[in-house]
C-alpha cells in the first residue's frame, strides 16, 4: 500500500501533558523504515498544524479547549480525506484520542465504514455525563451522534457512524454515565472480562464481522492504553489488567488478515510517562501488525 504518515501533536483532549510528542516517539521507533521492510510505500505528510491556545479563549469546564480542539480536528479531517481521495492508506499518529473525531471524520467524507476501537476506555461521554470535561474522554460518542452539537457536526458534511458497526475492545474502565449510553447506543463493548470468557480469536472474529456489516471498509482507532501498563507503561490513562503483548497483536493481525482495514490511527503514546521509549516501540509493532506483518507466513 501507499501509506500516507499523518501526525498530531495535540494534548488538548487529555488530562495530563506529553501526548503531545506521541508523533515524534512514534516516528523515531522507526515507523516509516519498518512499513517499507515490509514491502509498503511511505509518505510522511508532516504534522497537522494545532491550534494555539489564545489569551482570551473561551473555556467550558466540561469541554476543556474545545475551539482549539474542532479547529485541529477540521484540519485533520481534511488530510485523512484527501489521503484517502488518492488511494493511499492514511495512518494518523497522536496526540491525544480527541484527534479521532477528525480522523474518522475525514475517512467518512466518501465511505461509510465501521469502527474498531481498541481502548481501555469506552470514551462514549457526552457533555452531560462527563466528570473530568476532557473531550479525549468524547470521541466516539460524537462520532456516533451523540454530545455537543459542535463536535457532534464536525464534518463536510458530517456522517455519522453506525452504532451496530462500532466494536469497542479491550474496555475497563467506564464512567456510569457513558456506560448507560453504551448501552443504550447499540455498540458492542467486548471488555475484559469477555475477552478472558471467550478469547481474542472468537472476540476480533466477531469484531471484524460487526464492524464491516454493509460497509465499504474498517476504521481502526487503537489507543496504547488498551494494553496492559507492563507493556505500554507511556500512556497517560494506564489501567491495570489490559491486554497482553500477544492479543494485541492477534486482534491487529486479524484485522489485517480481513482485508477490510482502510485506515487507521494509534493514540496517547505518552514519551514523558515512558520508559526508552518503549510505547512509542510497541506503537510501531502493531502497526506492522495491522498492516499484513507476520510472525510466520505459511
Amino acid at each position: 500500500m501507499n501509506v500516507d504518515v499523518i501526525g498530531v501533536p495535540i494534548d488538548f483532549g487529555a488530562g495530563r501533558r506529553g501526548v503531545d510528542m506521541g508523533p515524534s516517539a512514534i516516528r523515531y521507533a522507526g515507523l516509516a523504515s519498518s512499513l517499507e521492510r515490509i514491502g509498503h510505500s511511505v509518505r510522511d505528510t508532516g504534522n497537522v498544524p494545532v491550534a494555539a491556545i489564545g489569551a482570551s479563549a473561551e473555556e467550558n469546564a466540561r469541554l476543556h479547549h474545545l475551539h482549539e480542539i474542532l479547529e485541529t480536528a477540521s484540519g485533520v479531517a481534511d488530510r485523512v480525506a484527501d489521503s484517502l481521495a488518492a488511494g493511499h492508506f492514511p495512518l494518523t499518529i497522536g496526540g491525544d484520542h480527541s484527534l479521532s473525531l477528525g480522523a474518522i471524520r475525514g475517512a467518512t467524507r466518501a465511505r461509510n465504514l465501521g469502527v474498531i476501537w481498541m481502548d481501555a476506555h469506552g470514551d462514549f461521554n457526552t457533555l452531560d455525563t462527563t466528570p473530568s470535561g476532557n473531550i479525549h474522554g468524547m470521541p466516539l460518542a460524537a462520532l456516533c451522534g451523540l454530545g455537543d452539537a459542535r463536535l457532534v457536526n464536525l464534518g463536510n458534511p458530517a456522517r455519522y457512524v453506525n452504532p451496530s458497526n462500532v466494536v469497542i475492545v479491550g474496555a475497563r474502565d467506564f464512567d456510569e454515565g457513558e456506560r448507560l449510553l453504551l448501552r443504550e447506543s447499540g455498540v458492542t463493548v467486548f471488555g475484559t472480562e469477555q475477552l478472558d470468557r471467550i478469547g481474542m480469536f472468537q472476540a476480533m472474529t466477531r469484531a471484524v464481522e460487526l464492524a464491516s456489516d454493509g460497509m465499504d471498509g474498517i476504521y481502526l482507532s487503537l489507543d496504547l492504553d488498551a494494553l496492559d501498563p507492563v507493556y505500554a507503561p507511556g500512556v497517560g490513562t494506564p489501567v491495570p489488567g489490559g491486554l497482553t503483548y500477544r492479543e494485541a497483536h492477534l486482534a491487529c493481525e486479524l484485522i489485517a488478515e480481513s482485508g477490510k482495514l482502510v485506515a487507521m490511527d494509534v493514540v496517547e503514546v505518552n514519551p514523558i510517562l515512558d520508559e526508552h521509549n518503549r510505547t512509542g516501540m510497541l506503537a510501531v509493532e502493531l502497526i506492522l501488525s495491522a498492516l499484513g506483518k507476520r510472525v510466520w507466513k505459511g
